[in-house]
């Protein structure tokens, strides 16, 4: 918009004319002497145009300029919103991760089929689908036990085959900020480092109930519903025990170690007094 030579009014310094402005100011000259103002700013309570078509045009330039205005504040306002939002979570987050207390079994054992088998292991993450009933229907499930010191253990059942051979696929600790009072959509992603993902003959050599057992029915090997469950973190200090020692690449066997050292250093563990399994397979 050119405003160069238009006729304006100062409710101070009386009648001038524009002789230079771009987006940010606008000079005028008066009788006496120039003066620079805040452009568009100025115009309205201040300052008016005399050529009624271009007051008009401006006045829709000023009222753009003003949306503009207040959806940046409202921007600004929300991301303050925000960060007050993510300050108090990283708070509690701190505060869970202080008070945090190991429970005996915080690790968790998943049943997948072949679509989830191909999901965890491409994604490394798995979900813990929602819940069935009552006032929480349709909601994530949210795996209250599980923490930093956690993994997920990924089995395979083929129909064809009985419950005993059921084998495991891979393991993974859970992602380094992970909470599970703090999860809110049902997933669990793995860490960063530590996830390993067996081949098929390693996972051959494997069988979940070498190390699990349901306490109550010890030489029972039934799986019953559901897809997931809580274990032993023992258990699964032995299964990444006996991982590290089937690993051939020097590579991976590596791998394997920190994992394990990681674990037993999140969970308290002491690798010498480290049992050996003794779940409902080795029973029978």
């Amino acid at each position: 918009m050119n405003l160069i030579n238009k006729k304006v009014s100062h409710k101070h310094f009386g009648i001038g004319s524009i002789v230079k402005h771009n987006d940010s100011f606008i000079e005028i000259h008066f009788d006496s002497e120039n003066k620079k103002f805040v452009f568009p700013d100025v115009f309205g309570k201040h300052l008016k145009l005399h050529d009624k078509s271009v007051a008009h045009k401006l006045e829709k330039v000023i009222q753009e300029k003003e949306m503009e205005r207040k959806k940046e504040e409202w921007k600004k306002e929300e991301e303050k919103k925000l960060q007050r939002k993510e300050r108090q979570l990283r708070l509690e987050h701190e505060k869970l991760m202080k008070n945090h207390k190991i429970h005996p079994k915080s690790q968790m054992v998943f049943w997948c089929d072949s679509e989830e088998k191909n999901s965890s292991f491409s994604e490394w993450k798995v979900f813990l689908g929602v819940i069935k009933s009552g006032n929480s229907k349709g909601k994530p499930n949210k795996p209250i036990r599980l923490h930093q010191n956690s993994a997920c253990l990924l089995t395979e059942r083929d129909s064809s085959v009985p419950e005993k051979d059921r084998r495991i696929l891979g393991v993974y600790m859970v992602n380094e900020e992970f909470i599970g009072r703090l999860c809110e959509d049902g997933y669990i992603p793995a860490h960063s480092e530590y996830r390993i993902q067996l081949t098929e003959q390693e996972s051959e050599q494997m069988p979940f109930w070498k190390y699990y057992v349901n306490e109550k029915y010890p030489h029972r090997m039934t799986w019953n519903s559901g897809k997931y469950r809580y274990f032993d973190n023992l258990w699964m200090a032995q299964i990444l025990h006996d991982i590290v020692s089937l690993k051939s690449d020097p590579k991976e066997q590596e791998l394997a170690q920190r994992f394990f050292e990681h674990f037993c250093k999140m969970n308290q563990l002491s690798e010498q007094e480290l049992p050996k399994p003794n779940g409902a397979l080795m029973r029978n």
